[in-house]
């Protein structure tokens, strides 16, 4: 009786919660495209905490438990997030939008290397730590620490060094952009701008990598270590909907509607859609780690440390240490997403038990959350940005350079996973580990 109780509670407190984040950011927030950032936000959150979805679980749920569902499922969003953004793209002019074409170099190589490797220490990426602050607050808020002064050590280092900026490969739109490879560059005679070619190389791209996820799975079912993951098979069992004894007021109503998990599937097609909303609103795509520097700046500027002299140490604008904290629109967008995964938490019931699961570490933990954070930040720096930055949103624009990420990401996380994580060779995998491959 007592846990149903508290269940209501959480349901009210979650339908509450967005009445005042809505009603707050409507009123308080300086202008319309800030209170976008905030529901953009707060989608993101929402649909990553329901899906229970996210980058870091690309490497770690296959690596922990066989399971290489995650990643066909991304690769299933980077396709229809590239198609959907040729309808922006296609007849237009490039230049009139902020795309992504990061350079390829041996920054972009060494930050997808470090990126992976932090990201499967600390079982997040540069989105998820901001949605496991309400699942996992201990492990998150650590890396979340160590991430800013990754990111703020290396701002330097993106802004001034030539193996960061320069790319070794570059084509004409690339030039005018941020010095990268477009792929409709490579493919002007098919007759539609280059896109219906970038388009068929994506969805080869994207078929090699389900063919090797497919064949990695068969391997693990062979070898008698493939174990499934949890969530996945919650996900996807099928409830029927009983139309014929339908009631709109009844717990079974509300638990279909706010609390039965997303697919995977569901989750991608969600955030594709956010995506292209932010794209054609905002002109611009998806990113989330640069903030973390900045707070880290303001973190020292409450030491007293002079905004001039963080200007001077990271080659920032002075602007973006004294720009208030709302006004920021990343920073804005990034707070939505810590209250979007909360909301889910609540109207599904889950909130205490979710942030009460992982409140008990071990202090190597801490070291080893810190050693991700810290590993991570740097890595944004270096390939220009984080999972979201360096990889969806630059394959989703047609930067070459999403698909190197991809795979040195993916090689420093079988190679941090080979260091700290002991797979098991039987399913008798234990709850906690089930619950650390979650995102």
């Amino acid at each position: 009786m007592g846990g149903m109780v508290m269940k209501k509670f959480e349901y009210i407190a979650g339908f509450i919660c967005i009445l005042l984040v809505i009603f707050i950011g409507k009123t308080f927030l300086k202008t319309d495209i800030l209170f976008f950032r905030l529901l953009v936000g707060l989608g993101l959150g929402y649909t990553l905490a329901r899906a229970y979805t996210g980058f870091a679980g690309s490497v770690n749920r296959a690596y922990r438990t066989g399971s290489a569902k995650l990643m066909r499922t991304l690769m299933f969003m980077f396709f229809i997030s590239a198609l959907a953004t040729t309808a922006f793209l296609f007849k237009s002019n490039p230049m009139s939008y902020n795309l992504w074409i990061n350079p390829i170099n041996m920054g972009l190589i060494i930050g997808g290397l470090l990126f992976g490797f932090g990201m499967s220490i600390s079982v997040c990426c540069a989105s998820g730590v901001l949605t496991d602050l309400s699942a996992g607050f201990p492990r998150a808020f650590i890396t979340l620490v160590f991430f800013g002064l990754g990111v703020f050590l290396g701002f330097p280092v993106q802004r001034t060094a030539a193996w960061v900026r320069n790319s070794w490969f570059i084509t004409p739109t690339g030039v005018r952009l941020n010095e990268g490879v477009f792929l409709p560059d490579l493919f002007m005679w098919d007759g539609f701008g280059g896109y219906l070619g970038s388009l068929i190389l994506l969805a080869l791209f994207c078929a090699i990598v389900i063919f090797l996820s497919y064949y990695y799975e068969k391997k693990r079912i062979e070898n008698k270590t493939y174990i499934g993951h949890m969530m996945e098979m919650e996900q996807e069992k099928i409830e029927k909907f009983d139309i014929e004894n339908f009631k709109l007021f009844s717990v079974k109503t509300y638990n279909h509607i706010f609390t039965k998990p997303w697919t995977l599937k569901q989750g991608a097609v969600v955030i594709t859609i956010i995506f292209i909303l932010l794209m054609g609103i905002t002109r611009a795509g998806w990113g989330a780690s640069t903030p973390y520097g900045i707070w880290m700046g303001k973190v020292l500027m409450l030491f007293g440390v002079p905004a001039d002299t963080l200007a001077n140490f990271s080659q920032m604008p002075v602007d973006v240490f004294e720009l208030p904290f709302f006004q920021h629109q990343v920073s804005v967008q990034n707070f939505g997403i810590i209250i979007g995964a909360i909301i889910y938490l609540l109207t599904a019931g889950i909130f205490i038990d979710t942030f009460t699961s992982e409140l008990s570490i071990s202090k190597k933990d801490v070291l080893l959350f810190a050693l991700g954070g810290i590993t991570m930040g740097l890595g944004t720096r270096f390939a220009n940005g984080c999972n979201v930055g360096a990889l969806y949103t630059p394959i989703a624009n047609f930067s070459l350079s999403g698909w190197i990420f991809l795979i040195f990401m993916v090689v420093g996380g079988v190679i941090s996973n080979k260091i700290f994580f002991k797979r098991s060779t039987d399913s008798g995998i234990s709850n906690q580990q089930q619950d650390q491959v979650t995102v």
